[in-house]
């Protein structure tokens, strides 16, 4: 058996900045935008294939593209959102990242 002493250490919880609360709180996002060179059909391809998502959400996003002028078609961390929207560019299309709203 281990005597713990009152002396024992306590643990503290680290100290978290604000700049950290916030990062954490506002994921990033990638959002294609709306062109006149690719067509729905290969938009809707290009969201099933890269993000692998069922045809369903994948054509969902494209009317969203479509009609609205663009769409988030993912969510992650700054890292990632810069893979998706050079994977985007790179299928062709058009897309930025921002923090999220």
């Amino acid at each position: 058996m281990v005597n713990v002493s009152a002396a024992s250490p306590v643990e503290v919880e680290p100290t978290v900045v604000p700049d950290d609360l916030t990062h954490l709180s506002k994921p990033w996002v990638t959002i294609v935008w709306n062109d006149p060179v690719n067509l729905m059909t290969y938009v809707t391809y290009v969201f099933e294939t890269y993000f692998g998502y069922p045809r369903k959400k994948a054509e969902k996003l494209m009317m969203e593209v479509h009609e609205d002028g663009k769409s988030v078609v993912s969510t992650g961390t700054r890292e990632e959102m810069e893979r998706d929207v050079q994977a985007m560019h790179e299928y062709g299309l058009w897309a930025t990242l921002q923090k999220a709203d």
